[in-house]
């Protein structure tokens, strides 16, 4: 395909998703539909469909509408390119731009690619850090593995995946943090991640994990368990006995497959069966997703406030939920990857004052520029 062919397609991906479609939907079907289209070519209008998602609100305004065409015609023009060159209308070039096509230069909270009514509450959690994080929410984000260190070093993790040319560097937020830096498309196919020597976790949700105290020996239950990821990251720390419990069954069908890999041993229970008298208990409950926007930037556009209120009700339930499940002196542990005080400090500080003799030995943000994805941690003990 020629770029402008590209263009032309992500335009096309792109109006089926304003229409209503998923991402991921959009681009399968269009995979499926045009399979003349090579892996390269897939590669690239991947990219160009999630930087238009990112960076809906200014891109719109730079390409004169919220449409594909706008989208990608406003891509274009925030890197400084001229358009004319792109949308020829020749071959399967884009038509030639018109009238309709003016756009404007962005500022404040659209140039940002805030939506409008969150803007308040994230300057209110993030303070003087809203406009740098927002922006760092505009790119892509990094790629980051976790080393399994049940199976390998970090030191031989790199060798192990330098040797299939796959390059990469260690992060400060997780001492089993790698950052990918050169062929980062390679991974899921190398032997390295086939061994289960690394895991794909970002390194701010693996901080999250070296923030729990867990010992050898001791019962755990990551409560909302999602595919394991944090389930299999608990295992690798210590020897611990992990069950995972999703109130979704289907969410975790690949934890047996992804433990057998790395060597781990992970007990998959469903809301019956799940028991009590853990020691630890992660609750990665789930959330508005606004410290992933980078992942998941549709979920950007698609939260309301009423679907942000129904998760602070599920959040704050859950924390009810599992708090008899933990054994004397254990630690329940609370996470997102939200930046929004609503589902962090102050799910924390309801849970205290409805709950007497909790004590908060520990809360923790992680902030998109440390370079990971935006998290909170914050733990919570009985008074012995």
């Amino acid at each position: 395909m020629t770029p402008q062919a590209r263009l032309s397609a992500a335009i096309e991906v792109l109006d089926r998703i304003l229409a209503g479609a998923s991402a991921e939907q959009a681009l399968t079907n269009w995979g499926r539909a045009s399979r003349f289209a090579g892996s390269g070519d897939r590669a690239a209008l991947r990219d160009l469909v999630f930087d238009a998602l990112r960076c809906k609100r200014s891109y719109a305004a730079l390409g004169g509408s919220e449409t594909g065409r706008g989208l990608v015609l406003g891509g274009l023009r925030d890197r400084g390119l001229d358009a004319a060159e792109w949308f020829t209308g020749v071959g399967h070039a884009p038509a030639e731009l018109g009238d309709a096509d003016a756009g404007y230069a962005p500022d404040g909270n659209v140039a940002l690619d805030c939506p409008e009514w969150l803007a308040a509450p994230l300057q209110a959690a993030l303070g003087n850090d809203f406009a740098g994080v927002m922006q760092a929410l505009r790119r892509r984000a990094p790629v980051f593995l976790r080393v399994n260190l049940a199976k390998c070093s970090v030191l031989a993790a790199q060798a192990a995946l330098a040797a299939e040319e796959i390059e990469t560097r260690p992060h400060p937020l997780a001492k089993t943090a790698l950052e990918v830096t050169e062929n980062a498309r390679k991974i899921q196919n190398s032997q390295a991640y086939l061994e289960g020597l690394v895991e794909l976790q970002d390194a701010a949700s693996q901080a999250v994990i070296e923030a729990l105290p867990l010992e050898d020996g001791q019962r755990v239950l990551d409560y909302c368990a999602g595919g394991g990821g944090k389930a299999l990251a608990m295992a690798a720390q210590a020897r611990v006995n992990v069950v995972a419990h999703d109130v979704d069954p289907r969410r975790m069908r690949d934890i047996p497959a992804r433990a057998a890999r790395a060597g781990a041993v992970i007990a998959v229970a469903e809301t019956a069966a799940i028991g009590k008298g853990y020691d630890v208990i992660l609750t990665d409950v789930p959330c508005s997703g606004s410290g992933s926007w980078r992942r998941d930037p549709q979920g950007k556009w698609a939260l309301t406030p009423e679907r942000l209120t129904a998760l602070c009700e599920m959040q704050a339930g859950i924390l009810d939920s599992v708090a008899g499940l933990l054994a004397p002196n254990g630690t329940l542990a609370y996470a997102t990857c939200s930046m929004l005080n609503c589902e962090n400090e102050a799910q924390i500080a309801q849970f205290l004052a409805k709950h007497s003799g909790w004590l908060n030995p520990l809360q923790r943000r992680f902030s998109p520029l440390q370079g990971a994805d935006g998290f909170f941690v914050a733990l919570l003990t009985r008074e012995v």
